[in-house]
């Protein structure tokens, strides 16, 4: 029957066309949660105030050998960027993290040995219960994005911490923003 190749041919299609979708430049290298940079990469703005950026976490910030488009290392290292953030009670993605999660998806396809653990996180507002499966699923939109990019299930482990592991403490807005994530765990 000729509509299998006809199909296969049209997944192919489709993935390079959200492939080519996903080659954007927008967001931050730092992985700010407004998609914008700091001057001074501190995460404190120049009056002195705290922006809510996690730099200094080992997940932010630019190194030598960093692609300055896409957050991937020119040497074929793990990408600098591995936390993605997520709005208050949703596990869509936000297209300034997409260039991140591009970044991940293209180290995990040219190196198909490695293995990724994606850690899925809350803030603490909401039930104990309904933390654990919203952790899950935002860690389960990160790896339908990296399935869609070619990415194989047996690279990829899906964990839902839910609130029991923050970035941040605190009971303010900042502090909820930093602790709604997805964490690539290479």
């Amino acid at each position: 029957m000729q509509f299998k190749p006809y199909a296969r041919s049209l997944a192919v299609a489709l993935s390079l066309a959200v492939l080519a979708g996903c080659s954007s430049t927008g967001g931050s290298q730092e992985g700010s949660m407004d998609g914008t940079r700091s001057g001074n990469g501190s995460g404190v703005s120049s009056s002195g105030v705290s922006d809510g950026r996690t730099s200094g976490s080992g997940y932010g910030g630019t190194a030598s050998g960093t692609s300055s488009t896409s957050g991937q290392q020119a040497d074929g290292r793990i990408p600098q960027q591995r936390t993605i953030y997520f709005a208050f009670d949703s596990d869509r993605i936000r297209s300034e993290f997409e260039p991140v999660l591009a970044a991940n998806a293209r180290y995990l396809r040219e190196n198909g040995n490695v293995r990724v653990v994606l850690q899925g996180h809350t803030d603490e507002r909401g039930t104990r219960e309904y933390n654990m499966a919203l952790s899950e699923r935002r860690a389960r939109s990160v790896e339908q994005f990296l399935s869609v990019q070619g990415i194989s299930p047996s690279q990829v482990e899906v964990v839902g911490y839910g609130e029991e592991r923050p970035a941040a403490r605190g009971q303010n807005d900042q502090a909820y923003a930093q602790n709604r994530r997805v964490v690539f765990d290479y």
